[in-house]
């Protein structure tokens, strides 16, 4: 029997809520399991719980709040049950009593303080060193991310199987190890620094382009990846890779209200009221390029981009961006951490730098590529130069393929919109 309407929107209610909070939820049960895998667990059965019982309740006035007490409970049973286990009942039941009864409002503060802290711990367990670098970003995408399992294995171009076994193994590789709940400290902090900015930067950028749904953007996830950004910022100021990552954050979030029109369809770069930006993001984002700058050691790709995002910023108009910066910065970006979709996006600055031929000519030797076998930009950068090109019958069929490999309902929306501008007769977009 078909869910009614009112219940279709508890779900999707539920849905919005766990999206935003799962990750707050998690990290409030991993201090206090000390298990990541547990804690989980703890948090699922929260949300099983508000799919239950909201339909027939309603929604909470708070449903952040309803649904963090339910975890935070669902917690201090496993460790009741796991003091049981260890025979330990009597001092148990003095023990949760006290939580529960005489020590409430200390543990409800104690459990709600600094929310933001027991997300940055689950950002470095979940980036531990006992686990695989692909586990490190799976996991902590998983965690903090809220992702799903398709939408991961989308970002690093693998099988969805392939992702799947990889959080399952982190999460028994860390049980296993007993990995203390913390924030790492000096040299092991820097250790794991590399680790911790690549999972922030996969978060933000999921959140900049939804991979998937019907939404272009998805500003929870661009917000938390930003506000880990800055607090990673303050405990490691001689980084300069933290502040460059914080600057491309911050300048790229500067376009967020740009980026759609009134209806929420895209709104690319080159065609947005530039009047429509955030200039204290900007301002925000400069600053920490110069921190970035003032450290010295020379600029890491994190800060190459934002400088590469720092030059859009200055434009006052599409017209005045300094393109041939622009493509000198992503050669060197090329050099220092070469990848096909920086390759690709390299095509891009020299198409609008020299010319689209030139760009042409680096897609094409990119069309072979196994990691960009299907990644919808590929096809639709190369129908963006040989429209530009005149060859609009071509265009038409590489804008096509490009809608055909999204899975965002917004981009395949504006891909289809450029396939049918190459008929003939049409100007030009």
């Amino acid at each position: 029997m078909p869910a009614s309407p009112g219940a279709q929107h508890i779900h999707r209610a539920i849905e919005a809520v766990w999206r935003m909070e799962s990750a707050k939820i998690i990290a409030v049960a991993a201090r206090m399991l000390r298990d990541v895998g547990t804690a989980e667990e703890v948090a699922q059965d929260a949300l099983l719980a508000a799919l239950e019982r909201w339909p027939e309740t309603g929604t909470p006035d708070n449903p952040a709040a309803w649904l963090m007490t339910v975890a935070k409970n669902r917690a201090l049973d496993h460790l009741r049950h796991r003091k049981l286990e260890q025979e330990r009942e009597a001092e148990l039941t003095y023990e949760i009593e006290g939580l529960l009864q005489d020590a409430a409002p200390d543990l409800e503060r104690a459990l709600d303080d600094n929310i933001g802290d027991d997300l940055l711990r689950l950002v470095f367990i979940s980036c531990h060193p006992v686990l695989s670098t692909e586990g490190r970003v799976a996991l902590t995408l998983r965690l903090l991310g809220g992702l799903t399992t398709e939408e991961i294995a989308r970002a690093f171009f693998v099988p969805e199987a392939t992702v799947a076994q990889r959080i399952v193994r982190a999460k028994r590789t860390l049980s296993e190890a007993r990995v203390p709940f913390d924030v790492p400290r000096g040299a092991e902090l820097v250790e794991r620094l590399s680790s911790v900015l690549q999972v922030i930067y996969l978060v933000y950028n999921e959140g900049y382009s939804a991979s998937a749904g019907s939404d272009w953007m998805r500003p929870a996830l661009c917000e938390e990846a930003l506000r880990l950004g800055r607090v990673l910022a303050e405990l490691a100021p001689g980084e300069p890779e933290v502040h460059g990552l914080v600057a491309l954050m911050e300048i790229q979030s500067s376009r967020a209200r740009a980026r759609t029109d009134a209806q929420g369809a895209p709104v690319l770069l080159l065609e947005q009221d530039r009047a429509r930006w955030d200039q204290l993001l900007i301002r925000r984002g400069l600053a920490a390029l110069a921190r970035a700058e003032r450290v010295g050691r020379g600029l890491g790709p994190y800060a190459l981009q934002a400088a590469i995002a720092a030059c859009h910023a200055r434009a006052r108009a599409a017209a005045d961006t300094d393109w041939g910066r622009i493509a000198a910065l992503y050669d060197a970006l090329a050099q220092l951490a070469p990848s096909p979709v920086v390759e690709l996006n390299r095509a891009v600055a020299l198409s609008m730098a020299f010319g689209p031929e030139t760009g042409l000519e680096v897609v094409d030797g990119l069309l072979e590529e196994p990691a960009l076998k299907n990644y919808h930009l590929l096809p639709s950068v190369r129908g963006d130069f040989l429209f530009k090109l005149g060859r609009r019958d071509e265009a038409r069929l590489e804008f096509e393929r490009a809608a055909s490999l999204t899975q965002n309902a917004r981009e395949r929306e504006l891909l289809l919109s450029r396939a049918a501008a190459c008929a003939p007769g049409l100007p030009r977009y």
